[in-house]
């Protein structure tokens, strides 16, 4: 737990503050018995320094097979008192770290992307890949439904391990996007392949440009993936109708969309702030939350009604926002420590859900239990789902319009395509396999565009509000109307009337 569980000590095991493998395949059970399906997160860049592997490598010599699994050298320097290169750890400080041998002695240098006690499994050794091919089967054989793979572009290095200084400008990172990564990845997806039913692969791929995504999403590797281009685009039309265009063209079918995630602070926080883009913002002023608000309840309709999958972050059905004053002795993210407190990290967006208003610790554990183990703000308490359950105003209630309405949709579209050739149409297409998406005309500032079913979406980011086209039907709204007029952050369903589409996208 040096890094929320991603530094793991037994891939086969439930750490037993969460409770027993007997209660997880239970667990598993008793979703698919709702028609639910359970994909876990694998980490297969680093492990803990716990891990017995590691602790054996430590405990071995240098050049021992021991230390082959992982990623050990000597140091630079006149007694090798300086690490082997200039990497730097993404939570800050070197990558390297230097153990003492058993003989006491300083030693070699071991390299950790993350924190220290996240050393990096050198994929290059075959132990290392017929290790987390078994952990697949282990789990597949306890009916799990897929994986998401922690960050997926990492785990081939060059094995010359160059400085980041000496490399061309725009060159690809020695530690990302590397050739070998196509290989692991096939055979994954061989193994995945030979189980029964649908199982799938979610790649956290931090790669731009976006194109170079697309190797993994050809249909033998990867499944689908994060699409962070989404996720940091800023709160402007042209900018995000970039991001859409280039991820359709780039990606096709699997095209992904997400808002938030764990490692990143909460969209509503960053769409009340004037930086909409920024994942991390130290010493920001306070957020506009009521705008913020405002904004993620268009979003989540743009989102929602966009070709392909999306991914939706525990909490933001609710309206949470960024918790940005946890006391600094409650902060557990190692990046508060390893940036010298320069940066807070990510535990603001991992704040324990509020589920009911009135029960202790908003209900997240029994009422007899421990408080959580980050504090929840006390204005949650209109957010608990509960309350948000009784309100047809809430933000859990326009997810729940959403995505009812977008299953229909699709529903429909399935059966209009299955039973009738797509008319020819002058509008401007981007294709996701067999689905569409054709903008429509707009004034500056407003998104719209139409989808088979009978779809359309219009998002006015723009300062003034803007009348809405002609339509047969208002479906759904993020937010309150102006007769006949959409205002600023707010975004609309209709289904289709008489509506013009743009001459070019």
């Amino acid at each position: 737990m040096a890094d929320g569980g991603y530094d793991v000590a037994d891939y086969r095991d439930i750490d037993p503050v969460f409770g027993t493998l007997t209660e997880a395949e239970a667990l598993i059970a008793a979703a698919h018995a709702q028609q639910l399906r359970v994909i876990i997160d694998i980490v297969p860049n680093h492990c803990s320094d716990q891990h017995p592997w590691f602790r054996a490598a430590v405990a071995a010599r240098p050049g021992s097979a021991e230390r082959t699994r992982f990623w050990f050298r000597p140091g630079r320097g006149e007694s090798g008192e300086l690490p082997p290169n200039d990497w730097q750890s993404n939570f800050g400080g070197p990558a390297w770290t230097r153990i003492t041998e058993p003989d006491g002695s300083p030693g070699e240098w071991y390299l950790h992307l993350f924190a220290p006690e996240q050393p990096d499994f050198n994929w290059d050794n075959p132990a290392v890949r017929a290790e987390f091919e078994d952990i697949l089967r282990f789990w597949l054989d306890r009916g799990v439904d897929g994986f998401r793979i922690d960050v997926a572009d990492t785990l081939v290095k060059d094995p010359a391990l160059p400085d980041v200084a000496s490399l061309a400008p725009g060159a690809r990172r020695p530690w990302a996007d590397q050739d070998g990564l196509h290989d692991i990845y096939r055979s994954w997806r061989g193994l995945i392949d030979s189980y029964p039913g649908d199982r799938v692969f979610v790649g956290e791929l931090w790669m731009k440009p976006l194109p170079q995504m697309r190797p993994y999403l050809l249909g033998d590797q990867l499944h689908t993936a994060f699409n962070f281009d989404f996720l940091g685009a800023p709160w402007e039309a042209a900018r995000l109708r970039e991001v859409i265009d280039g991820t359709l063209q780039a990606i096709g079918a699997a095209a992904p969309w997400v808002l938030s995630n764990h490692d990143v602070t909460r969209h509503l926080t960053r769409y009340g702030r004037a930086s909409t883009s920024t994942r991390w913002q130290p010493d920001a002023p306070p957020a506009d939350l009521e705008l913020g608000t405002r904004r993620a309840r268009a979003a989540i309709l743009l989102m929602l009604a966009l070709p392909g999958g999306c991914y939706l972050y525990q909490g933001e059905e609710l309206g949470l926002w960024e918790v940005e004053d946890i006391p600094d002795e409650l902060i557990a993210d190692p990046i508060f420590e390893r940036t010298g407190h320069a940066l807070r990290g990510r535990d603001g967006c991992r704040v324990p859900l509020p589920w009911r208003a009135d029960a202790p610790g908003f209900g997240f554990g029994p009422p007899d239990g421990a408080a959580p183990w980050l504090p929840q703000p006390p204005e949650w308490r209109k957010l608990a789902a509960d309350s948000e359950a009784a309100d047809d105003g809430s933000m859990l209630a326009l997810y729940q319009a959403a995505l009812r309405l977008r299953s229909a949709r699709t529903a429909a579209a399935s059966t209009a395509a299955a039973s009738t050739a797509a008319a020819s149409t002058a509008a401007a297409r981007t294709r996701s396999g067999d689905d569409t998406l054709a903008w429509l005309a707009a004034p500056s500032g407003v998104l719209a565009f139409s989808r088979p079913g009978g779809l359309s979406a219009i998002v006015n980011l723009s300062a003034e509000p803007v009348a809405l086209p002609p339509h047969d039907e208002l479906l759904l709204a993020s937010g309150p109307l102006d007769g006949d007029l959409l205002p600023p952050d707010t975004a609309v369903w209709l289904r289709a009337g008489q509506l013009r589409t743009a001459r070019s996208a």
